[in-house]
């Protein structure tokens, strides 16, 4: 329990301290969340290059409006920037021309109950996600990585829930058979 009291303490301090305008504390705020932000970046976008420069704006956006961010616990600065860097990914996408939905919103797709999911590495799933069409990733990211229901995917995406859903069921049917093409199986 001390242990993330004083995980918490620092990192109140170093939030105090960056919006304070101090460089060195916004630096370490950097260093410690700055990786899996990245890769959070990735999951999105595919290309590095991109994911890097999502990543820069994103935390620069981030320290613009450290002002408006108030600590409430441990987890809760980096809940903040994840909203921020998923917002900058979205509208990365929306810029880029690249409409993130593929299918008709009225398209009924059974749902299959069984998650494969939970019987790969973490690894594995991260190289199939990428291969994902971009409609397909951005919804399962949205979804079953970040935990937004599907109507608040509907909005942020500007589709229906219906769009959301279906998205989602084709994304699990991809990667369901991708991993059968890769051996891996997942009968129960």
């Amino acid at each position: 329990m001390k242990k993330l009291l004083t995980k918490s303490f620092l990192d109140e301090q170093l939030i105090y301290q960056a919006k304070k305008g101090s460089q060195k504390a916004q630096r370490a705020i950097f260093d410690l969340f700055g990786k899996r932000m990245y890769v959070l970046c990735l999951r999105y976008v595919r290309v590095q290059e991109d994911a890097e420069e999502l990543l820069s704006n994103g935390f620069i956006k981030a320290f613009e409006n450290l002002s408006s961010f108030e600590f409430r616990g441990q987890y809760s600065f980096e809940s903040w920037i994840k909203r921020i860097l998923i917002n900058e990914c979205l509208m990365f996408l929306r810029r880029q021309n690249r409409a993130p939905m593929m299918v008709e919103p009225d398209e009924l797709i059974p749902s299959d109950e069984e998650n494969p999911f939970e019987k790969i590495s973490a690894e594995e799933l991260f190289e199939v996600i990428l291969k994902l069409p971009e409609g397909y990733r951005t919804v399962f990211n949205l979804f079953e990585i970040e935990g937004f229901s599907h109507p608040e995917i509907a909005e942020k995406l500007g589709i229906s829930v219906g769009t959301s859903k279906s998205q989602l069921s084709k994304a699990k049917a991809y990667i369901k058979s991708q991993l059968s093409k890769s051996g891996i199986h997942h009968a129960s």
